[in-house]
């Protein structure tokens, strides 16, 4: 049987290809139950919305433990390059390390990414060292030059973030996985287990999961489902689905047929 390589990011291993975000849990321990329920390995915080650096309020640190997950601070809710490059800076001086999601918010009403600003601001994050995650559009040329900006990954949506809709255009991110000199991780719009399946199948080498998990009726639940999403569609891509034809054909031999 097909055997699955570890996920490699940013010059670390990981079993689990599944990312999940910290936002939109009633609290930390529900977050906390979250995560273990979906067995990821990478944690993304939005440093300007949880806090991660003030050890005298309550703290997700207190919650889930660095030493056991990778904490990927997120840029969320900066809508200039000026304000993403400084969130990125003071999340690595409270200690959380130097690998980022980088979000540069162009519209507030879609919450695409300003492309322009998202490709200045990683120009200067990985001239400062930092490995750079960032959250774009499925547009292939922009993916391929984020990519030779030395961007670590990149992250095209599916959908607008917390739409729920699923994969919109499989056909761009076909492009963009053809294309990919780092690992492809989708970003935003994934509603339910078959969207996280489907784009594990086109290829995808993971998937950041925030509002489908914590915004489900059982979000413990949904975690799991979309822990089992992800391995059932990586598997299935190494398999190697069948072709797809108009007409039937027999799933047993015609010939020698009993007259």
């Amino acid at each position: 049987m097909v055997k699955d390589q570890p996920f490699f990011l940013a010059g670390r291993s990981f079993n689990s290809r599944l990312i999940i975000g910290t936002g939109k849990y009633r609290d930390f321990a529900e977050t906390k139950a979250a995560l273990e329920e979906s067995g990821a390995e990478i944690v993304t915080v939005a440093v300007r919305r949880v806090n991660i650096t003030d050890t005298n309020k309550e703290n997700l640190l207190d919650y889930i433990d660095p030493r056991r997950y990778q904490i990927l601070p997120n840029t969320a809710g900066c809508y200039t390059v000026e304000e993403a490059v400084r969130t990125c800076r003071l999340a690595r001086e409270a200690g959380v390390g130097d690998m980022v999601k980088l979000e540069v918010i162009g519209d507030q009403a879609t919450l695409f990414p300003d492309v322009p600003a998202t490709i200045e601001a990683a120009k200067i994050l990985v001239k400062e060292g930092f490995k750079v995650l960032p959250y774009i559009t499925d547009d292939p040329v922009t993916c391929l030059k984020l990519a030779e900006i030395g961007c670590a990954a990149v992250m095209p949506l599916a959908a607008p973030i917390g739409s729920g809709m699923g994969i919109r255009n499989p056909y761009n991110l076909r492009i963009i996985l053809e294309q990919a000199r780092v690992p492809v991780i989708v970003d935003a719009g994934v509603g339910t287990a078959s969207d996280a399946s489907e784009a594990m199948e086109l290829g995808c080498d993971g998937l950041l999961i925030n509002s489908a998990i914590a915004g489900a009726k059982d979000p413990l639940a949904m975690a799991r489902a979309m822990r089992f999403a992800v391995e059932a569609g990586r598997l299935a891509y190494l398999a190697g689905r069948i072709e797809t034809k108009l007409y039937a054909t027999a799933s047993s031999p015609v010939s020698g047929l009993i007259r």
